[in-house]
């Protein structure tokens, strides 16, 4: 065989292999759900399977306050009250480095009354609209859910998470299915200097949305 078809047919494969690998990214772009990029409103709650560090009980409370926040910033989906139906629910917990760390669940601790959150363009306040659905599992008057605050320990080491998933079918065993999108990384919920789950989930949206490149023959 010549040197001068082995080059060509070297080529030949190169070309195939860069296409191959453009085809995959492009599909992986577009792998975000419509229900996503349709939807117009959220609902943010804290992970009910996660229970609070006993050394730091209120940090998946903050870390709800700061994705609200920064959704409200972004202004792509209006953020709801508590107890509003929403078209995407996001799931949020907190984690560290530790193998096991003792934690507190159930009762009041990841209960709250209203909202009152102000970001350097907008001012959100509000409050519980009636009560959420019988089957929800962040509702306090759910019998599942009643009872006083309970201490366990959680094993493992965990990162931070972002799980978003469909409003319309949240309740109680709403997450044994998949999500629709999920980000998982140490400190992602951190806010400063920017949230990276949030900027990881903007990201996502705009590559799916981008127009696609016309088929070449």
């Amino acid at each position: 065989m010549s040197r001068r078809l082995l080059l060509l047919l070297s080529f030949m494969l190169l070309l195939a292999l860069t296409a191959g690998a453009k085809d995959k990214k492009d599909k992986k772009k577009s792998q975000i759900s419509e229900l996503i990029l349709r939807a117009q409103t959220v609902h943010v709650v804290i992970d009910p399977y996660a229970g609070e560090p006993l050394d730091q009980p209120q940090s998946n409370a903050i870390a709800r306050d700061n994705v609200e926040k920064e959704l409200t910033e972004w202004g792509r989906y209006r953020v709801v009250m508590d107890g509003e139906p929403s078209d995407l629910v996001i799931a949020i917990h907190t984690g560290d480095n530790r193998m096991s760390r003792p934690t507190i669940s159930g009762g009041p601790v990841d209960q709250r009354a209203g909202v009152g959150q102000e970001t350097p363009s907008t001012i959100r306040v509000g409050g519980q609209h009636g009560q959420p659905p019988f089957n929800d599992p962040m509702d306090p008057t759910n019998p599942q859910n009643q009872g006083p605050a309970r201490v366990g320990n959680e094993v493992g080491p965990r990162t931070d998470s972002f799980m978003v998933y469909e409003g319309r079918n949240w309740g109680q065993d709403s997450q044994d299915s998949p999500a629709l999108w999920r980000y998982e990384a140490k400190d992602c919920l951190n806010p400063n200097p920017q949230m990276k789950a949030v900027e990881e989930f903007r990201k996502a949206i705009a590559d799916a949305e981008k127009p696609k490149d016309p088929k070449k023959p």
